[in-house]
């Protein structure tokens, strides 16, 4: 017999809802130490969860930590493209997402620390920055802006660079990041095809006021 639409309704939700705690929970976890050592029994724990409920929703802790990190990096991409709402200018864009990550590392804290914890290959898959960087270089290339013969090896650069920066953020926090964001912004752009003077103009535009 079915379940009846109120009740189904109550248990995916449920579900739902112990699987965001799971998520949660693996996020805090790989800020702190980024997973070294953690269980699934301390993750479930953490979540409040009982740990078959772990099962029920993930195979392992790699399964977890990957959806962990995709989560993380889809709601810092979506704030850093409310602050760009409206630039046209993929170049401007690229420049803005770079120096973005850092001033907007003390509003998402966490996920910073998850970042500097990941592997790189967490980072440039999935969802999150990666596809957005993808889509600002491809149209770059596309209207003429940027002329760069591999965008794959443009994109590695690109998400080997921001992990640097993101490093330097981590490890140096009295270092002028800013600046060195803007610096790194400025090479990518140079790197891309833009000449110096503009790479240098567009990496120092204005970034648009927070909403």
């Amino acid at each position: 017999m079915p379940m009846p639409a109120l009740r189904r309704n109550r248990f995916e939700r449920r579900r739902a809802e112990t699987r965001q705690a799971l998520v949660r929970a693996a996020r805090q976890i790989l800020a702190e130490c980024g997973g070294v050592g953690a269980s699934v029994h301390a993750i479930a724990e953490r979540a409040d969860v009982g740990l078959g409920s772990f099962y029920n929703h993930f195979t392992g802790k790699p399964d977890l930590f990957d959806v962990a990190v995709a989560d993380a990096l889809e709601e810092y991409a979506q704030a850093v493209d409310q602050r760009l709402h409206g630039v046209d200018d993929p170049a401007e864009r690229l420049a803005g997402g770079v120096r973005l990550s850092v001033r907007m590392a003390e509003s998402y804290p966490e996920i910073m620390q998850m970042l500097c914890h990941s592997q790189l290959g967490r980072i440039c898959a999935g969802d999150g920055l990666a596809p957005r960087a993808q889509r600002d270089v491809e149209e770059g290339m596309a209207a003429g802006r940027f002329t760069v013969v591999d965008p794959v090896i443009a994109l590695t650069v690109l998400n080997g660079s921001l992990l640097a920066l993101l490093e330097l953020w981590c490890k140096r926090p009295e270092a002028d990041s800013d600046r060195a964001a803007g610096t790194m912004a400025e090479m990518i752009l140079h790197m891309l095809g833009l000449s110096p003077d503009e790479a240098r103009d567009v990496a120092r535009r204005p970034l648009p006021a927070a909403a």
